[in-house]
């Protein structure tokens, strides 16, 4: 990912490295495990104090988002925490195929064991594990947990809840720690570790414009008056990018918060608004003239294919073999 500062925006420019790396990660611009620029280097490029990157740094990293290796540089923090059960289901599978090992049973023999052999009814991978998701909104959170479920279509299940409920909740929150895996943005990652707690592997994921909202943005006409409204304000210059990236041909995109006092002298001259994710109780306020865009994101099916699946197999694979040394 490139990163460029937009001057042109509202917010200030360490507001916006932020978003850009934080937003970045969430929506796939960044990988996991990629290596960013040091402070100095990415100060030099982009043309800010190394104060400014210094601190973003500090927080993205505070937040979980990236991560400090002493003596390598700053990376994107991974996939998965390996702490809690998962750790331990792990090392109960290492010390599982040592014990194997010297009754002569090799790894393949002991995976097809697992698979259907000695396991009988423990056969393939259908274990049918709980999967939940927590997210920023209601609505956004129904939209990828339907998603989530068509992407995966197994006997897994896959249900949805808000950081805002798990914090207002103490049974939603009991039922979170219950799931096999959490499943959340990347930059709230840190935040829903510090909710649960170490007993339960969370998995980041990443996410990417909707196929309508792509389609919409790209119909739009040359001529159309084009105005985005973003409910936080390090979301907007990636949510800028976004919409430049599907809308090449609009020459000129007016920005705002959802917070703007001026927001309905702003909205007045538009054609067409779009409207990040939280910004939904802007429509009763728009002029009937000016038609919005709801700028909606899916979990990536890529992402979902090249990490996802296979942690699920491991997972439901890690189950079945402790469930068969315990009946052993």
């Amino acid at each position: 990912m490139i990163v460029t500062l937009d001057r042109t925006l509202p917010i200030s420019l360490g507001v916006q490295l932020r978003g850009l790396i934080e937003y970045g990660v969430a929506c796939g611009e960044l990988k996991r495990g990629e290596r960013l620029p040091s402070v100095r280097r990415m100060a030099e490029d982009l043309g800010v104090a190394a104060m400014t990157v210094a601190q973003v740094f500090k927080e993205l990293q505070a937040a979980g988002v990236i991560r400090s290796e002493p003596g390598r540089g700053t990376f994107v923090s991974g996939d998965v925490t390996l702490d809690g059960p998962l750790g331990r289901l792990a090392a109960k599978i290492r010390a599982l195929t040592v014990e194997a090992a010297a009754l002569g049973i090799g790894r393949s023999q002991l995976a097809a064991m697992v698979d259907g052999g000695t396991a009988g009814p423990l056969a393939g991978r259908h274990s049918g594990l709980l999967l939940t998701f927590v997210g920023n909104y209601e609505t956004a959170t129904e939209g990828y947990v339907v998603d989530l479920r068509a992407d995966l279509a197994g006997a897994d299940s896959v249900v949805g809840v808000t950081f805002e409920r798990l914090v207002a909740d103490p049974v939603a929150l009991a039922a979170a720690r219950a799931s096999d895996l959490l499943l959340t943005v990347a930059n709230r990652a840190g935040d829903l570790r510090r909710l649960i707690g170490d007993e339960t592997p969370i998995q980041v994921l990443s996410f990417i414009p909707a196929e309508a909202t792509r389609r919409e943005l790209a119909e739009l006409d040359p001529r159309t008056r084009l105005g985005l409204v973003s409910t936080v304000p390090e979301f907007l210059p990636i949510m800028k990018a976004g919409v430049a990236r599907f809308a090449p041909h609009i020459p000129e995109l007016a920005t705002t918060m959802l917070d703007d006092s001026g927001i309905d002298a702003f909205l007045a001259p538009l054609d067409v608004v779009v409207l990040a994710t939280g910004a939904e109780e802007l429509m009763a306020r728009l002029p009937a003239s000016v038609r919005p865009i709801h700028y909606r994101h899916t979990p990536d099916p890529l992402d979902i294919d090249r990490s996802l699946k296979p942690l699920l197999e491991r997972l439901s694979g890690n189950a079945a073999v402790i469930r068969l040394k315990e009946t052993a």
